[in-house]
């Protein structure tokens, strides 16, 4: 059967006060499109399209971004990324992020939304230099709640791995095969939720963030979650003492109500870059 594979990558270099497109590299079903400089920030906005609409077993994607010194870019996606039911194999997702130093990238694709009997195995490398910072937002929707659609067979498995310099800062990885429904039911992974998503932040506005987090997320009743800070400034990969890790988990009963605490939370915690405007549409 045919398959769907695409390569996105492209590098960012600073001009004068904004950042601007350096190298730029599509292949495939993967295209990059920057629709603006967002308006009174130094941020380039980059977008990334999968124009095979969508996912299935044995597909294959791959992107990466680097972030020069200085930089500051936030990539998000066209719309949802749906993953279709599978009849071999798995689609494949790979993202490699590298910052340069005092560099600053934002990763804030829309929600993935996984169909029953989908198959998703994804992975997210990212190297950090010092004085880089960082924001990461991944949203799972397990079905289209308003279509009477579920995920409860299949597979997920997201790998996420940070890196400050040589020294690991963070890392996690959700693994979910065969009976998810059964899975994502017991109250230490979803209880019973139907879409869930989890934001990083590192660097040193992080440790500051931490009381108006808290107060989004304790505003919206229909979703459950937590966050909290670390300081990992005493890190040797990291040369600035005043750095800290923001990690916000977030579960509701479908992606509508979830989108109630993470539009505020990604526009808090992106800064003059706010809420990228695909989000919107």
């Amino acid at each position: 059967m045919q398959r769907a594979e695409g390569t996105g990558r492209f590098s960012v270099k600073k001009t004068g006060s904004r950042s601007a497109l350096e190298i730029l590299h599509e292949s495939g079903a993967a295209k990059l499109r920057f629709p603006r400089q967002v308006r009174g920030a130094d941020t380039l906005e980059a977008i990334v399209i999968n124009t095979a609409g969508g996912m299935t077993g044995g597909d294959r994607f791959n992107w990466e971004i680097a972030a020069g010194p200085g930089t500051d870019v936030s990539i998000t996606t066209q719309a949802n990324e749906k993953v279709y039911k599978a009849s071999s194999g798995a689609a494949d997702v790979s993202i490699s992020l590298r910052l340069e130093r005092d560099s600053r990238v934002a990763w804030l694709p829309q929600e993935t939304i996984l169909f029953q009997h989908a198959a998703l195995t994804r992975k997210l490398d990212v190297e950090m230099a010092p004085g880089s910072e960082l924001l990461l937002c991944e949203a799972i929707v397990f079905g289209r709640h308003g279509h009477g659609e579920k995920f409860t067979q299949g597979l997920l498995r997201d790998r996420w791995r940070v890196r400050a310099g040589d020294t690991l800062v963070h890392a996690e990885e959700l693994y979910l095969e065969g009976d998810a429904g059964l899975a994502l039911g017991r109250a230490a992974v979803a209880g019973g939720a139907g879409a869930v998503a989890t934001l990083i932040a590192i660097g040193g506005k992080s440790l500051f963030k931490l009381e108006g987090a808290r107060e989004i997320i304790a505003s919206c009743k229909e979703v459950s979650g937590g966050v909290s800070v670390i300081r990992i400034g005493e890190n040797p990969g990291i040369d600035d003492s005043g750095t800290g890790k923001l990690l916000a988990r977030l579960v509701a009963k479908d992606g509508y109500l979830l989108r109630k605490a993470l539009v505020p939370l990604i526009g808090l915690l992106n800064g003059e870059a706010g809420l990228p405007k695909s989000w919107s549409l």
